[in-house]
């Protein structure tokens, strides 16, 4: 439905923490986090879990460690089958699947064509953080 779609995160909600790079759960039993989006293909305010270790330390990064400026914006693509090797694409239901960037604001409505027109540099990523299984 949203496999490889762009997708503006307007709330993440840590379940976890990160403590000298290491991440450490609440409980195994608990996602890692929670992250609200905005995507074309979703209702409004749809709330998505983190349920891979990778995929929240990369959200980490983005929004407590770097951190986000009033002029910029978070998007993630979310992806199953992206994945650099046929080992990755086998092993996909055990793999991260959050591709996650740090943007200028607006870049989200530029990459969804709610903007024509727009300068070709202005929806790169300012930073991002993929993992390496995919491409």
């Amino acid at each position: 439905m949203i496999d490889a779609e762009p997708c503006r995160v307007t709330e993440f909600a840590p379940l976890a923490r990160v403590t000298s790079g290491e991440v450490a759960q609440f409980s195994r039993s608990f996602p890692y986090g929670s992250v609200t989006i905005e995507c074309t293909k979703l209702p409004p305010n749809t709330k998505g879990f983190i349920t891979h270790k990778v995929d929240f330390l990369h959200l980490w990064n983005a929004f407590k460690i770097r951190g986000v400026s009033s002029d910029e914006e978070v998007i993630i693509f979310w992806t199953k089958k992206n994945y650099t090797s046929l080992l990755a694409k086998l092993f996909s239901p055990f793999m991260p699947r959050l591709w996650v960037l740090i943007c200028n604001k607006g870049a989200y409505e530029i990459m969804t064509g709610q903007i024509e027109n727009a300068d070709p540099l202005f929806d790169l990523p300012i930073i991002s953080w993929k993992p390496t299984v995919m491409q």
